[in-house]
């Protein structure tokens, strides 16, 4: 029995996460494509379960699947079983610690590109983190839309300036942080 490696755990949300934003259907398949035959390689598949908090990438032994459906009596070790949240809250627990990686990033974008781009930053890492409680490298599309559309109107107060620039801004927090912000 091997249990799957974190680094491919890790790459296999990463994949799942690029499949998702990819405006091409075929350019989502082969991230799709890409991601399972990684995890085949561990003898592992992969599918998202949706639940009432957003949607979860499980990924769990072959071998507990039959035609499609997992079957509990072939499930021998619930551990060996990986989940990864890829939307929805993150984990309000690990709050401090994702507070503090989101504002290395706000501090990064602030040296980077001016003040004006870091206090915009400074105010994604306000949203994701009170809201989301999650990195800004993960924030989704739709998260990204409600800080821009709801949030920053209703909420921050703006200057002008960081109005003319919250679309770049939002690009460069999303960089800084490691995440990809997808082209619409």
């Amino acid at each position: 029995m091997t249990d799957l490696p974190t680094d491919v755990t890790e790459e296999a949300e990463r994949l799942t996460r690029l499949a998702r934003d990819a405006v091409d259907e075929a350019e989502a398949e082969a991230y799709r494509t890409e991601r399972d035959d990684m995890l085949a390689e561990y003898d592992y598949t992969a599918r998202i379960r949706n639940d009432d908090t957003g949607d979860v990438l499980v990924c769990h032994p072959v071998d507990w699947v039959d035609d499609g459906v997992i079957r509990p009596e072939r499930v021998d070790d619930i551990d060996r079983g990986v989940e990864r949240r890829l939307s929805g809250p993150g984990d309000p627990d690990a709050w401090a610690e994702i507070d503090a990686e989101n504002r290395a990033v706000v501090e990064a974008v602030t040296d980077a590109h001016g003040e004006t781009h870091g206090a915009n930053a400074e105010l994604l890492a306000d949203f994701m983190g009170n809201h989301y409680a999650k990195h800004i490298s993960d924030a989704t599309p739709a998260e990204l839309a409600e800080f821009r559309d709801d949030y920053v109107p209703r909420n921050a107060w703006p200057t002008e300036d960081q109005q003319t620039v919250l679309e770049e801004s939002i690009r460069l927090a999303v960089e800084e942080a490691g995440g990809r912000v997808p082209e619409t």
